[in-house]
């Protein structure tokens, strides 16, 4: 083992290997910002380029392009409040008040070096404990997943003003994941007639519309807060030393990146749950272990490194069950299996020893683009900053609208994609103006399968038992699962009462 990862390395560090490296980053990048190409439509349309290549450069190219589509997610994220990949929901959360703070700059390097932590965590968790998680996967099954669908609801406590007006809108998003056919009896539902629905809403169009439209409708009715916006960032480079004093501050709470990263590389070594999981997660613990917790949601900048070191590291950890037990644990990792067997590389155990140094190289390449995105990142992800905060708003408004309308097109090519997402944007602006935050109802958009598939299948599984409802409460899993879940109902309520206790305290003398 020790001799394929030396000869990976000397391949890894050639010239032509860097050079594809860097333009697998600088490609991915682009794709991921663009919202509607997500990391899987990118690596798909990647797909053909490389058959003309060897196994080692075209799963190096797919590797580095996959890392760059995720950082990629986070620059429209946070410059136009529009996720350019659904792991960069949470990132949306505190980059775009950073943006309207004049702190755009700042944010974009936060999530540069939330990336790069997270990437290089993904990849030595990937190196070190492969065959270790491997054996945590095949234990989950359909109780574990639907128990980690409700610890992911619970998340509504952080991110919305009123926990019960926040349910209410992760219950609206559970009933939008609904539509379609159903994933486990094929049975369909709420379609109004329509064949085209039959496939229920997108994701990625019910991320364009909950988010980007309530903001070029900001945009266009209010411009006043975007000049000030503008104003304060101009301020900003006249000062100088952004960089540092960045640097500077993230550095100082280094605790909050590695658990990010930790926490997306675990996510991502079980299938099917993936970045739009994972950076949820990783917001929600940096936010419930931060003395600043108030802050987030009004443009903290941990609440920007923490998604995007997780939803960076599950690239990483995606790659462990697809590497040592041949099944992907995202939607891209589906893609670069489809590449392995292409090539006549079948994932295993025995793909470590009979194809010891390519594997090793494509795990050590993916680490380098983790690295080198640090470089490009900050010189690309800045220059789309100063481009974005200077545009007048009659010019960014319309160009974001038409990106917005070729995005949901490009999904399945239809037409009623781009009027779902126009629909979904107007009812998610007028629920924002009645306090019920169009980030909870993504949220019950995203977990809604993996609750309905896991309630499914787990009754189905533990049909032989007199009560098949109690296999979801007697599996060791399920139970750690169950006091996540009652923990994260708890802790607003623990919280609000200590502070109570301490103003009780402080008003006293």
């Amino acid at each position: 083992m020790f001799v394929d990862i030396t000869q990976a390395m000397g391949q890894v560090v050639t010239p032509m290997m860097l050079l594809l490296i860097i333009v697998g980053v600088i490609a991915g990048m682009a794709v991921g910002a663009t919202p509607g190409l997500s990391a899987t439509v990118g690596l798909a349309l990647l797909l053909p380029i490389t058959f003309a290549m060897d196994p080692t450069t075209g799963l190096v190219l797919m590797g580095a392009f996959y890392m760059g589509a995720i950082y990629g997610g986070s620059f429209t994220a946070i410059l136009v409040n529009t996720p350019g990949t659904p792991s960069s929901i949470a990132t949306t959360f505190d980059g775009y008040p950073m943006t309207q703070q004049g702190r755009s700059e700042a944010a974009i390097i936060a999530s540069t070096v939330g990336s790069v932590v997270g990437g290089v965590i993904g990849v030595i968790g990937l190196l070190v404990l492969a065959p270790l998680l491997a054996q945590v996967v095949l234990a989950f099954g359909p109780q574990e997943y639907f128990w980690m669908g409700i610890f992911g609801l619970t998340m509504i406590a952080g991110i919305a003003p009123s926990l019960v007006k926040g349910l209410a809108a992760g219950f609206l998003g559970l009933l939008i994941s609904t539509i379609g056919i159903s994933p486990v009896g094929g049975e369909v539902r709420f379609t109004f007639g329509f064949t085209q629905m039959q496939g229920g809403i997108p994701l990625i169009v019910a991320l364009i519309g909950l988010f980007t439209i309530p903001t070029i409708v900001d945009m266009v009715i209010a411009p006043g807060s975007r000049t000030a916006a503008m104003a304060a960032d101009a301020q900003a480079r006249q000062r100088g030393g952004e960089l540092k004093s960045t640097l500077r501050d993230l550095l100082s709470r280094p605790l909050n990146p590695i658990r990010s990263s930790i926490i997306g590389t675990f996510v991502g070594i079980l299938p099917g749950a993936g970045g739009s999981v994972a950076n949820l997660i990783a917001y929600n613990e940096a936010k419930r272990t931060s003395k600043r917790s108030k802050n987030f949601g009004k443009g903290e900048i941990d609440g920007v490194v923490a998604p995007e070191a997780a939803n960076n590291a599950v690239v990483g950890g995606g790659m462990v069950p697809l590497l040592t037990l041949g099944i992907p644990g995202a939607p891209p990792d589906a893609v670069i299996y489809g590449v392995l067997l292409l090539h006549g590389l079948r994932p295993g155990p025995d793909l470590f020893e009979e194809q010891g140094v390519l594997t090793f190289t494509f795990i050590l390449a993916v680490g380098v683009s983790a690295i080198l995105m640090a470089p490009v990142g900050l010189v690309a992800g800045r220059g789309l900053q100063r481009a974005v905060v200077r545009t007048p708003t009659h010019y960014l408004a319309p160009l974001i609208a038409l990106l917005t309308i070729v995005g949901s097109y490009a999904v399945r090519n239809s037409a009623l994609d781009v009027l779902m997402m126009v629909a979904l944007g107007l009812i998610g602006y007028g629920l924002r103006n009645v306090g019920l935050p169009p980030a909870a109802i993504v949220l019950g958009v995203v977990l809604g399968p993996i609750i309905e598939t896991g309630l499914a299948q787990g009754l189905l599984t533990a049909t032989a038992q007199a009560n098949p409802w109690t296999s979801f409460f007697t599996r060791p899993i399920s139970l750690v699962l169950i006091v996540l879940v009652i923990l994260g109902l708890a802790w607003p309520l623990i919280t609000d009462l200590r502070e109570k206790r301490k103003a009780g305290k402080v008003k006293a003398p």
